[in-house]
């Protein structure tokens, strides 16, 4: 998406931003770090860099993406904890770092609630659950029929032991009473790669990064995670409508700033954020990428999402006996 120089201040007027005179908005006046807490290529760098470009060529000033993966972003979360409050180092927060990994992992070296400032959603992700081309079911009522006939015979892959994946197919197991034996991997990469082959049966995942899979028969979607059927996906339905609406909650990634960031900075990147969110291009590449524009989401709402799943997910992984050292 390329703007000129009148779109450009128009956008900027519209945030509330005047970029052009660091007298009037002395913030931001540098390069703005965005730490991503994972390697690149997944879903939250992904999300991430289109918010990053869009972000930069609005604020008027670069906004760097640095990747700090490690300990299930756990590294990369810990470090913007740290970090200077001044609206120069910023993170991207996804349910893995700031909702499950609480969840499941007692000492964890950074409080998720406590030690940021949460500032708005980049988008909803859709989840799905996949299983290999090959079994024999085209339903999620052929999945559970297959299941109970064969007990224990299917195997699902996760993104490793306390993952968003984990514990969703544990949940998955519970209320649909069948019996699925747990693989976990060092990521979703490998996990998904292993499910086209046919070395393991079934994945929970998100849909933005699996939807050419699905398209091109390398996988098959039974059902997904979200609000409403999907466009992509018109004739899978919503684990609402299979009667699991626990199971329907969609992923999410967002950005927050180390607590005790000032209130102001916060503001500003909130109402840039929002500005981005509502120009019809964002939608347009949102949607082609299989992603959902988030509805507004002011911080404070944001932080109470945050803390309400944590105690879902919690309560997943204590019913499972599911903790991280």
């Amino acid at each position: 998406m390329q703007i000129n120089r009148r779109e450009f201040v128009s956008l900027a007027a519209a945030a509330g931003l005047s970029p052009l005179s660091h007298a009037e908005a002395p913030y931001p006046n540098k390069p703005i770090t965005l730490v991503v807490p994972f390697t690149p290529g997944g879903s939250v760098d992904n999300s991430g860099r289109l918010m990053a470009d869009r972000l930069s060529r609005l604020l008027g000033v670069p906004v760097i993406v640095d990747n700090k993966g490690g300990a299930g972003g756990s590294l990369g979360s810990a470090l913007v904890a740290k970090a200077k409050p001044d609206g120069y180092t910023l993170i991207v927060t996804s349910q893995s770092t700031h909702v499950v990994n609480p969840a499941v992992t007692p000492k964890l070296p950074y409080d998720a609630v406590n030690d940021f400032a949460p500032i708005t959603l980049i988008d909803r992700l859709s989840n799905v659950l996949l299983v290999n081309a090959s079994l024999p079911v085209r339903t999620f009522a052929d999945l559970v029929k297959y299941a109970q006939a064969n007990p224990g015979k299917l195997n699902y892959a996760s993104a490793g032991t306390g993952s968003v994946s984990h514990l969703s197919m544990e949940l998955l197991k519970t209320q649909a009473k069948i019996n699925l034996t747990h693989v976990p991997y060092r990521g979703a990469g490998v996990a998904i790669t292993d499910v086209m082959s046919g070395q393991v049966q079934l994945a929970w995942n998100n849909l933005s990064t699996n939807l050419a899979s699905i398209k091109n028969g390398k996988l098959r979607a039974l059902a997904v995670a979200a609000p409403q059927r999907v466009a992509q996906l018109p004739d899978v339905p919503t684990f609402a409508e299979l009667k699991l609406p626990d199971l329907n909650l969609t992923s999410w990634t967002g950005i927050a700033a180390p607590a005790k960031t000032p209130q102001p900075i916060i503001d500003r990147l909130y109402q840039a954020m929002r500005t981005v969110l509502q120009d019809p291009s964002t939608h347009a590449t949102w949607t082609e990428k299989g992603m959902m524009v988030p509805e507004e989401l002011k911080p404070q709402a944001y932080r109470a999402e945050i803390i309400e799943r944590i105690k879902f997910y919690t309560r997943i992984a204590k019913a499972n006996n599911i903790v991280l050292e």
